[in-house]
């Protein structure tokens, strides 16, 4: 049983390598404050490493009409919530699967569908040299705004800014005159202050209660709590007996959105510094991917879009834990408790690894000379090379 030399040769290891001390680290942290959800995690960790391959073998380059479907049946469940959604903490935001209890959040799934739509609506219409124009810009931006104001209306901040900033990121690493993205985020700005102060957001009492709490003189108790566990933890940590914030639960849930401070409070500033270098390596090593070829879009808006979901969940995640943000619901990339967060991301390194792996079949369909001799998909090559 042999396989395709050209996949194992363009297949990205470092980013495998850059995500297992994560997913050990996610482990560790989880089963050490809980080993029933360690156990759960056990098995987030395995549907996404299964989910990771499937993706990984799935043709996405030739898939524009199932994209479109994907897209809109993702909108169609945000449709959905408004009428069956399950209600929890003020926010109307998961779906119950029946017959198992267990809930998922169709915003997770959603940035992925996001992220593809956009890549298979660029693929079809190419940038022009000097970067899309207005026109291009509202067509883009209905495919972007509308999940947005759908995961916004749930309601779910921190997802719908995400996913608009993601969005907009894409376009601006792609190709659009920047003018044009800076009245955007100008626009976004400015507009934010006005929302606050209007019945549009006050009317969410918990979200604006989140805000209120941010720009208020005094930190909420749990941000007060977060920092005094950054704080103690001097240069190396402390034992897992050792942790008061933590262990005697002033933490509320640490191993969820602030999972920071737990891990903080545990390896100390040092631990902290190594935990920024890997998440800083690994958003600018997929980031590079859009430096491959200024032909291959479809990898351009990907590697784009993961690297800004990394660096947006990433940046905020830590400002809520230390005061410089309001907390919004956002976990930390991989390392944080749940399947919604990990699964997507699985997904979206299965997509890219995809894009990267096979890369020689998109550079093989790219050649006139393919479409007199026809093509197989990378799927296809891959069943054929194992049972060579």
């Amino acid at each position: 049983m042999m396989i395709d030399r050209r996949i194992l040769t363009h297949f990205d290891f470092l980013l495998i390598f850059l995500i297992i001390p994560l997913i050990i680290l996610s482990f560790y942290l989880v089963n050490g404050f809980d080993a029933g959800k360690g156990v759960r995690e056990l098995i987030y960790i395995g549907v996404g490493v299964v989910l990771f391959f499937i993706f990984f073998l799935i043709p996405f380059r030739k898939l524009s009409r199932s994209i479109t479907i994907f897209y809109w049946i993702f909108i169609g469940m945000l449709l959905i919530i408004d009428f069956y959604g399950a209600v929890r903490l003020g926010a109307q935001r998961w779906i119950i699967i029946p017959g198992t209890g267990m809930s998922f959040q169709p915003s997770e799934p959603m940035k992925i569908a996001l992220i593809l739509m956009l890549a298979n609506l660029i693929c079809h219409n190419p940038p022009p040299r000097n970067g899309y124009h207005l026109k291009d810009l509202a067509i883009f931006s209905f495919y972007i705004l509308l999940p947005v104001f759908l995961v916004a209306k749930q309601p779910d901040l921190g997802s719908a800014i995400v996913m608009f900033v993601m969005g907009y990121g894409i376009l601006f690493i792609v190709g659009i005159q920047k003018r044009i993205i800076f009245w955007v985020l100008g626009l976004f700005i400015v507009s934010a202050p006005l929302l606050y102060s209007s019945n549009i957001l006050t009317r969410w009492e918990y979200q604006a209660k989140r805000v209120h709490d941010f720009i208020s003189t005094t930190p909420s108790h749990q941000v007060q709590q977060s920092l005094i566990a950054i704080g103690s933890a001097g240069w190396v940590g402390k034992s897992k007996e050792d942790i008061t914030q933590t262990k005697f639960g002033f933490l509320p849930i640490p191993i969820t959105d602030i999972i920071f401070s737990y891990y903080v409070e545990r390896f100390g500033f040092l631990g902290a510094a190594a935990l920024f270098v890997i998440y800083i390596i690994l958003i600018l090593h997929i980031l590079s991917f859009c430096l491959l070829d200024k032909r291959d879009y479809f990898l351009q808006v990907v590697a784009g879009g993961v690297a800004i979901l990394l660096f947006v969940y990433m940046s905020v995640n830590v400002a809520m834990t230390v005061n410089l943000a309001p907390i919004v619901g956002i976990p930390l990339p991989i390392l944080s408790y749940g399947g919604s967060s990990f699964v997507t991301f699985m997904v979206l390194f299965g997509i890219l690894e995809n894009l990267l792996a096979f890369k020689f079949d998109f550079e093989y369909n790219s050649s006139p000379i393919n479409k007199i001799r026809g093509k197989k998909g990378p799927l296809a090559q891959l069943v054929r090379a194992l049972g060579s």
